[in-house]
């Protein structure tokens, strides 16, 4: 492992309920649509894996490898998504639903109406600090969609993506095809949401508590896959 570094201003261990935990960063080639998931983790990450290893993979890798990135040219805004884009609440951690292009996306993927119902809810409750019920109604992982970043390797700084389709069973895919356990992960530097698991005995807990610093990197580290370690002390 020790080919595989902490990326820049990275720990990597921490400490998850009194037992410490090793994060290694896998770096890869820059994946497309034509490459496959479970090919990717088998050529890049199995070879440094041992008994016990979990797999992390970035959702952002599971989504392109299904297709589900596109050029911001390809994508013609609606009316209603360049109306809605004006509510959302800008991030510095990704752009989220706050551009037309991620808006559109979103009408597309879970529909007009369930958007529009989504935003009404959100406007009648947010003058009384309820926050978050617009995903929670609209579901269909719309939060895991993004945008054009500054930061994003090319091309994908100038494309918008949906979250990964059936995040669970790629993670299944990933243990049947790899022989290890996976989580499909949607992680920044301002929280951890967990999309997909291969062994439903992996909490979400520990999943945001290990990955809660964002080993992966924000910017161009190229390491969408990372291999969790519990640290055996004396080993």
């Amino acid at each position: 492992m020790d080919e595989l570094k902490p990326n820049n201003g990275k720990n990597l261990t921490i400490e998850v309920k009194s037992e410490r935990y090793s994060r290694f960063p896998v770096k890869t080639k820059i994946v497309s649509s034509q490459d496959n998931i479970f090919d990717i983790i088998n050529e890049y990450a199995k070879p440094h894996l041992g008994a016990g290893d979990l797999i992390f993979v970035s959702e952002r890798i599971v989504a392109i490898t299904q297709g589900r990135a596109f050029p911001i040219k390809d994508i013609e805004p609606s009316a209603l998504a360049k109306f809605l884009v004006k509510f959302v609440h800008k991030s510095p951690y990704g752009i989220g639903l706050g551009s037309p292009w991620t808006m559109e996306l979103a009408l597309r993927e879970a529909g007009r109406l369930r958007i529009i119902f989504g935003a009404f809810i959100t406007a009648i409750t947010k003058p009384f600090g309820i926050k978050g019920l617009f995903y929670k109604i609209v579901g269909k992982n719309i939060n895991a969609i993004d945008g054009p970043c500054s930061y994003t390797l090319p091309p994908y700084n100038e494309y918008a993506k949906l979250g990964p389709k059936d995040p669970n069973k790629v993670a299944l895919g990933i243990r049947d095809r790899v022989g290890f356990d996976a989580v499909i992960i949607d992680a920044n530097d301002l929280g951890v949401a967990i999309l997909g698991k291969s062994n439903k005995n992996i909490s979400d807990e520990f999943c945001k508590e290990v990955f809660r610093d964002n080993p992966l990197g924000q910017t161009n580290e190229q390491t969408p896959l990372c291999i969790v370690r519990k640290v055996v002390l004396g080993a």
